[in-house]
């Protein structure tokens, strides 16, 4: 069965099964006046709804339950200063890090998390958490998790660590024909069936 074309027509079953490009996706949103606000999963989960229910979900800014006023542009900052629930990276709190930490110091993605979770302790929590994560990078074992949305770094890495004899180019053929099968796009051994049963 062919590709189905994302528009009003598609069942949520469809929808749910293939894989999408996030400009397919705002394309979409924007035919049906749908938000487009957000990550590829907010977008994707309200069109889910849309398809559902026929209603129109408005987008959720990360503002909304906001409690705190605390300004992260200009206010002073130092160990026992709080994370709050409307932390911002910015010059101001790089400027904080690279006085405390370095000028090796950089904003990854494990620590940005780190911080969203942890609103409540401190930036000298920050600090600490931040050299256990530089010391975890620099194993050679050490592999981070990669998020659920990134389906196609997801689907690459699997790939390249179950056929290491294998090439990123190789990775990639085969992930272009995952992503066009109903269906999940996490990588599979069977995957390599894929491309035999497509061209024979």
């Amino acid at each position: 069965m062919d590709r189905p074309k994302l528009d009003i027509n598609i069942s949520l079953k469809d929808f749910s099964e293939y894989y999408w490009l996030k400009e397919e996706l705002t394309n979409f949103c924007k035919e049906t006046g749908i938000s487009t606000k957000g990550g590829k999963i907010d977008i994707t989960n309200r069109i889910r709804h849309y398809l559902m229910t026929g209603k129109k979900l408005h987008h959720n800014k990360k503002t909304d339950n906001v409690i705190s006023s605390f300004d992260w542009k200009t206010s002073h900052l130092n160990h026992n200063t709080i994370i709050t629930d409307n932390y911002k990276n910015g010059e101001n709190v790089r400027r904080f890090f690279t006085r405390e930490i370095g000028k090796h110091f950089k904003f990854n993605v494990i620590f940005m998390k780190w911080v969203k979770q942890n609103v409540g302790k401190t930036l000298g929590d920050a600090i600490t958490e931040w050299h256990r994560i530089h010391v975890l990078k620099k194993d050679k074992s050490f592999i981070s998790e990669i998020e659920p949305q990134y389906e196609y770094n997801r689907y690459m890495r699997a790939f390249l660590a179950d056929n290491p004899g294998l090439s990123g180019k190789d990775a990639m053929k085969y992930w272009k024909i995952k992503r066009t099968q109903r269906g999940t796009t996490e990588y599979d051994r069977t995957d390599l069936e894929l491309k035999i049963n497509q061209n024979s």
